[in-house]
């Protein structure tokens, strides 16, 4: 299919079977009198610095390196070069497109190549799953008994089945959060649930509860009953802090039916009872999504009319400074126009610099590139719309070889 590339060619797990006996040199002519027309880098460059040149390609090419000859294959598959891989720049967060509604199929994009790639994901058996990422992990929840909980890493495929979290079975409401320390490669996993208190339309129990990896246990570390709101399925950490978004249950102006809700999971603290770290929303808000970009809170949401608030005019992007939310980015009307079936349900994800946004009844996917302050569209996606009600979705992940669940 044009523009698509088989990733399952490239993956390290089969270059044994795609490299011969090599010699990591070039051949040299015939008589040994002669010299050498060229002379293969192999020749020259040590193995520290090679590996450390190899660290410094686009992930995708660095699967198509292992297969040039037995030493490259080597270098590439050592614990010396994931180390030295982890140490250079983060590559670029890739994108990962669901293309159908049933089951866990899609393309994962490189911004960097500009390439789409046939990805199979380990454990996710469903594109309306729960998924969260950080610094190459991937956390999936099922989204029925939201009991079966895995980490994987998409590009090596590792995987580990984690225990059911504790609580609540089944939850009206459940948001999915993961933090990966780069330096440790441990990590943090969150689920906010929230549940209607029976009989009391205005009153949910929420509670908090916490995986380490390090422990591998999880942790109740809060419960409590808000009044008036109730949280939702949008949560990130970042920093050290949980944020989740919570929903009015209770009316009220436009402006005020959305809101962020911060917990300490230093601490374990929200400094006594939640609402007191309330942070309201910029303005009415539609499909609001939280990210951690390199440690920075940031929000992505569709604008609403003043008037039809349900209806949005454009989508913001904005950054969180203490208890204020700055905007730094508003969509172009000309890119808001350019996903055709654009209405007001769609999908945001990001992380490290760049913004993934795209329609849920269309394959069009758009980058916001925070350090560029720019606007671009992908390579056209390889699959295209074949019934009206055919919906798409996704998430991004950083592509990563060193870190493993």
């Amino acid at each position: 299919m044009e523009g698509e590339t088989s990733w399952f060619s490239h993956c390290l797990d089969e270059m044994s079977r795609e490299i011969g006996v090599l010699d990591s040199y070039s051949e040299l002519g015939d008589e040994g009198n002669k010299e050498a027309n060229a002379v293969s880098v192999d020749l020259i460059l040590p193995d520290d610095l090679l590996e450390r040149i190899l660290a410094y390609l686009p992930i995708a090419s660095i699967f198509r390196a292992g297969c040039v000859c037995k030493r490259w294959h080597e270098i590439v598959s050592s614990e010396q070069f994931l180390w030295n891989f982890s140490q250079v720049l983060s590559q670029k967060p890739w994108y990962y497109m669901f293309t159908s509604s049933n089951e866990a199929l899609g393309y994962a994009y490189d911004p960097i190549l500009r390439k789409w790639y046939g990805l199979e994901l380990p454990c996710i058996r469903a594109p309306n799953w729960f998924i969260a990422s950080s610094c190459g992990l991937v956390c999936s929840m099922d989204n029925d008994s939201r009991s079966e909980l895995c980490v994987c890493n998409p590009i090596t495929k590792r995987w580990k089945k984690l225990e059911e979290p504790p609580g609540l079975r089944f939850s009206d409401y459940s948001a999915l959060a993961i933090s990966a320390n780069r330096i440790s490669l441990g990590y943090t996993i969150s689920i906010v649930k929230s549940k209607q208190v029976t009989g009391n339309f205005f009153q949910w129990d929420i509670s908090i509860h916490i995986y380490d990896s390090e422990t591998t246990m999880w942790v109740t570390s809060l419960t409590e009953v808000l009044t008036g709101w109730r949280a939702g399925d949008e949560s990130v950490i970042c920093g050290g802090v949980l944020y989740f978004l919570i929903y009015s249950t209770g009316g009220g102006a436009p402006e005020n039916r959305h809101g962020l809700i911060t917990y300490n999971l230093s601490t374990r603290s929200s400094h006594g009872l939640l609402i007191r770290s309330f942070v309201p929303v910029p303005c009415p808000l539609t499909c609001g999504r939280l990210m951690n970009l390199k440690e920075k809170l940031v929000m992505v949401g569709g604008i609403g009319k003043p008037d039809r608030p349900d209806i949005i005019k454009g989508i913001g992007i904005w950054v969180l400074n203490g208890k204020e939310w700055q905007e730094i980015a508003r969509m172009p009307h000309k890119f808001f126009q350019g996903f055709g079936e654009f209405d007001d349900v769609f999908a945001s994800s990001g992380t490290y610099d760049l913004i993934y946004i795209q329609s849920y009844g269309a394959p069009a996917l758009l980058i916001y590139d925070m350090n560029h302050k720019q606007w671009k569209w992908s390579q056209k996606c390889p699959v295209t719309k074949r019934f009206p009600l055919q919906l798409f979705t996704g998430f991004c992940f950083e592509p990563r070889l060193e870190i493993a669940p």
